[in-house]
């Protein structure tokens, strides 16, 4: 359990705290089904943000040139209690790509405000790329091991993809908030952070004693508990971002889009969905992963099964704008196409 002093970054009370050393035993665990898909209807939050904060304008974009007018995007503020230079140090301020809307017309909202409210949602929910370096006592693999972990539980509890990915940020974004934690703690993390996706995305979430039960010992039910809050209030209680398969979602309902259509199901094949969401599952192992938004991993993958001219036409990107992600999810997406072509 980290010290007194590094939790009060997070400004929890002794109360709340357990100190314990747990062994982390990565468990194993085969399911007969492998894909889930997620729940269609996306919630998309209101950001948080007043009018004041908002440029009045909108930044005019060339379709023809690579380089995008940018926006700069304030941080919303924080608490007091999450102010310090070492939380809010990579977060102070972010460019964003003025991309164009790929939504059609909507019946229920304008598209052009979605769109702007998804994007700046995106960047109030960044997370620090170089947090492990925060963490000298953990190295990448221990993230990618952990996460493989939480993979296979959602497996075993037959949860959606999108209850992994938003464990999977929450556990980023929490570590992005700490510093030097040791690995003995890093399931308790991993576990709890599922224990809140599931409780948030799932109709009929596993209880908590399954939760513990799957650990094999090593978290009790009043640790995951404990945990939860924590990691509830380092995150400023912002629990609802657009992960990466969200994006997706978005990407394949606007490719596949016809004349009669309301955005609320999804209108592309499932096995296309599976086939990118595969890629991504095994591109977010990855720490590198944390170098591009979730936007951009999104995109990458519709890239390697798709077209650039469909990717760009479903996502606002420039192909500049995800040159380096895509490069990097090369020896990924070989790796995804051998073993299809293998099954």
């Amino acid at each position: 359990m980290p010290s007194e002093s590094d939790l009060k970054d997070v400004n929890v009370s002794r109360e709340d705290q357990r100190t314990a050393d747990f062994s982390v035993r990565t468990r194993k665990r085969k399911a007969d089904v492998v894909i889930f898909l997620q729940d269609p209807d996306e919630d998309l939050a209101q950001v948080e943000m007043t009018k004041k904060k908002q440029d009045d304008s909108q930044p005019s974009s060339n379709r023809d040139a690579c380089t995008l007018p940018h926006m700069l995007i304030p941080t919303p503020d924080k608490d007091d209690d999450l102010g310090s230079p070492s939380f809010c140090s990579f977060m102070h301020q972010s460019f964003i790509s003025a991309r164009d809307s790929p939504l059609p017309v909507l019946g229920w909202a304008n598209r052009d405000e979605l769109w702007k409210n998804m994007i700046n949602k995106e960047q109030k929910y960044m997370k620090d790329k170089l947090y492990m370096q925060r963490h000298p006592l953990l190295q990448p693999k221990m993230r990618a091991i952990l996460l493989d972990w939480l993979m296979e539980v959602c497996e075993v509890y037959k949860l959606h993809r999108e209850t992994f990915y938003l464990a999977q940020d929450f556990f980023d974004r929490f570590m992005s908030t700490q510093q030097n934690v040791v690995k003995t703690l890093l399931q308790l993390i991993g576990i709890s952070s599922l224990f809140i996706a599931a409780k948030l995305e799932e109709i009929y979430p596993p209880k908590l004693h399954q939760f513990a039960y799957v650990t094999d010992g090593a978290c009790t039910e009043e640790e995951i508990l404990s945990m939860e809050l924590i990691i509830m209030k380092a995150l400023n209680w912002n629990l609802s971002p657009l992960t990466a398969v969200s994006w997706l979602n978005v990407y394949l309902q606007v490719a596949y889009l016809n004349e009669v259509y309301e955005m609320l199901l999804p209108q592309y094949p499932q096995q296309i969905f599976v086939q990118i969401a595969e890629l991504l599952d095994l591109c977010i192992l990855d720490v590198g992963c944390l170098e591009y938004t979730y936007g951009i991993l999104a995109a990458s993958a519709l890239y390697h099964f798709s077209s650039c001219e469909l990717m760009q036409r479903v996502s606002g990107y420039k192909l500049c704008d995800v040159e380096d992600c895509v490069k990097w999810m090369v020896p990924f997406a070989l790796a995804i196409k051998e073993a299809g072509a293998q099954q």
